[in-house]
């Protein structure tokens, strides 16, 4: 089965997608893939800072939630991670040429749009990075607090 383009998963636009390509997804998951290369957003000299690799996940998290509602016939609504436990990364840099793939794994979704997920980043030697993120994604696109302007 062919994958969307990540580009109608997600609601970011030109530079700010930082994935490449959905690989697979499922009811609960989604891998998605990204190729470390000089004109990546967030590049400095020798890679992308290991730091990153948690905007990916978000964004790997986006995009299962896209790919979901796009099933379903919904349009693509923005979503805010709310905070992370136990980001780990093996490495300070995703160094330039790296393909890393990202997972992520529902382990809860509630119906008032929370939502956790497990998520690790993954090149040809094996985990480099691991964080468990908590997401929220408004009914509908404006349940959520606003600046008072009085």
């Amino acid at each position: 089965m062919s994958m969307p383009d990540i580009r109608t998963l997600v609601p970011h636009s030109g530079p700010m997608v930082l994935l490449d390509r959905v690989i697979s997804a499922d009811e609960n998951s989604l891998c998605a893939e990204v190729t470390i290369r000089a004109d990546s957003l967030f590049c400095q000299a020798e890679g992308v800072g290991g730091w990153v690799g948690m905007e990916y996940m978000a964004q790997a998290i986006a995009a299962y939630v896209g790919y979901r509602a796009q099933l379903r016939g919904e349009p693509i609504k923005m979503g805010f991670l709310l905070g992370a436990r136990r980001y780990e990364c093996s490495r300070p840099v995703f160094a330039l040429g790296s393909v890393l793939r990202v997972y992520v794994l529902r382990v809860w979704q509630s119906e008032n749009g929370l939502g956790s997920f497990e998520c690790r980043i993954d090149n040809e030697d094996g985990s480099l990075a691991t964080a468990d993120l908590t997401v929220y994604q408004p009914a509908d696109g404006t349940d959520f607090p606003q600046k008072n302007s009085a």
